[in-house]
């Protein structure tokens, strides 16, 4: 017999040798404990890229739409928080938010696009 003992609450582990917790509970309350600051940190940034996403698509109905970047910022936008980038051949950079992007325009002003 073996003295393996759950790596969450010290009971006695039974079962499989390679087994390190006595219940699913305490697997899974370990690894949450493990992870936390990890998985904080991508839950925060979904969250953030979410809202973006939604701000996006609730201005942009039509598919191409001009709004101040005002209004974006003023709905919670956060410009630091994208994607992925298109630049064209002209220079322009798209900065997206999966399907939904913008452009930067003169006068700040945004043009809002979706890509299909």
């Amino acid at each position: 017999m073996d003295n393996r003992n759950c790596l969450e609450c010290n009971e006695p582990v039974v079962g499989r040798i390679d087994k390190k917790f006595c219940s699913d509970y305490c697997r899974n309350t370990y690894n949450n404990k493990v992870d936390k600051d990890y998985k904080n940190l991508i839950r925060n940034t979904n969250n953030r890229l979410r809202k973006n996403y939604k701000i996006l698509t609730e201005l942009n109905t039509t598919g191409k739409t001009k709004v101040s970047r005002r209004k974006l910022f003023d709905r919670g936008f956060d410009f630091q928080l994208v994607t992925s980038l298109y630049t064209t051949k002209t220079g322009n950079t798209y900065f997206y938010i999966y399907n939904q992007g913008y452009l930067n325009l003169e006068n700040d002003m945004c043009l809002l696009v979706k890509q299909d």
